[in-house]
């Protein structure tokens, strides 16, 4: 799921609970270009905790994205995320890839606590040799085979053929190796901030050592404005996106919703650190040198500056664009740099190729 082929380009699509989010690019001699980018909203409830609850819509807002963008390649690349996914780092004794891919199923079934026979699993071998004499790390993901069918199926009656299905933190990782130097022997911590999952991926020395996905996210200051000011979801969507992605820089927000959000944002922030404090006891390493944020929900400021505080570590939202040729006469900048944060995981989806494992 690691790593990037050098088959056919795909195109990136990231499914979420609040949006479609799409990015198509082609390689160049320096790297990469943008081809096509786009975000499409869902209807509320069309996603719940990651499962697809309204597929016709879901599938309305695909083919109007693909016909509104043009867009003629048909082969794509999604993600998952959430509790249906289960990724856990195992020792196991070194033997070959060959070898492991005949082992895992069995191996599996005492990390995963699904119905072994209910899921796709994939392994990826971090480090041949481990610290402990004889055996090597290995990355284990489990993703239901219930989830995995209805995201192909939206994808397939959309037009598109998902050809490869990722999960959502590893293609965070993706982008972030093509647009970040992380420095060497240190620990960086990638948080993807979606609207109903948050997606923690903790990478030493450029290798991932812990990943958490938590189940809340953005959805939860949309849904404390509402009840708190006695207002619907859309005007309480509005007021928060108004917050942040107002126009003006100097955009007022009411007093009552400034409170909400920093009540909420204490929330997040406090299970983030739970995360991050949890990592810390399982390993030697504890030294975090950076943070970046990812996801819609990294915008509120008031979210990405406690997180800072409370965990006393410089953190800076991530651009998926920043490494990524794109024509400005094609692509409006300012929008674009608006988005950037809620496109990473269609990204890194979008620099995966055919034939990829």
């Amino acid at each position: 799921m690691l790593g990037l082929g050098k088959g056919k380009s795909l195109l990136g699509l990231d499914i979420g609970s609040h949006a479609v989010k799409m990015v198509q690019l082609k390689p160049t001699k320096k790297g990469f270009a943008l081809v096509h980018f786009g975000i499409a909203p869902l209807s509320p409830e069309s996603i719940i905790d990651g499962a697809i609850m309204n597929a016709p819509a879901v599938v309305d807002v695909i083919r109007d994205m693909l016909q509104t963008h043009k867009i003629k390649t048909r082969e794509a690349a999604i993600a998952v995320s959430g509790h249906s996914v289960i990724i856990k780092k195992i020792n196991l004794p070194v033997m070959t890839a060959e070898e492991l891919e005949e082992s895992i199923q069995w191996e599996a079934e005492q990390y995963i606590p699904f119905d072994i026979n209910d899921v796709n699993i994939d392994v990826q071998i971090l480090r041949p040799e481990s610290a402990i004499q004889g055996q090597m790390e290995v990355l284990l993901v489990a993703a239901k085979k219930e989830m995995i069918s209805d995201y192909t199926a939206v994808v397939g009656e959309a037009g598109l053929q998902a050809v490869l299905v990722d999960v959502a933190s590893f293609a965070v990782q993706n982008q972030f190796e093509v647009n970040y130097e992380a420095p060497k022997g240190e620990t960086v911590v990638l948080i993807n901030l979606g609207a109903s999952v948050i997606n923690i991926n903790i990478l030493n020395d450029g290798i991932t050592t812990f990943t958490r996905d938590i189940n809340m996210g953005g959805n939860l200051f949309t849904e404390e404005v509402q009840k708190q000011l006695n207002i619907s979801y859309d005007e309480a969507e509005a007021l928060k996106l108004g917050g942040q992605y107002g126009k003006e820089s100097d955009a007022v927000i009411p007093q009552e919703v400034e409170k909400v959000i920093g009540e909420v944002s204490q929330n997040v922030a406090s299970e983030i650190q739970r995360s991050l404090d949890f990592y810390s006891t399982t390993t030697a390493d504890n030294s975090i040198s950076k943070i970046y944020l990812s996801g819609g929900t990294s915008k509120i400021p008031a979210l990405y500056k406690l997180v800072e505080k409370k965990l006393g570590v410089p953190v800076e939202v991530m651009n998926p664009f920043r490494n990524i040729e794109v024509d400005a006469k094609k692509f409006d900048p300012g929008y674009l740099q608006e988005m950037a944060p809620l496109m990473a995981v269609a990204t890194g989806l979008a620099l995966r190729r055919v034939g990829d494992k």
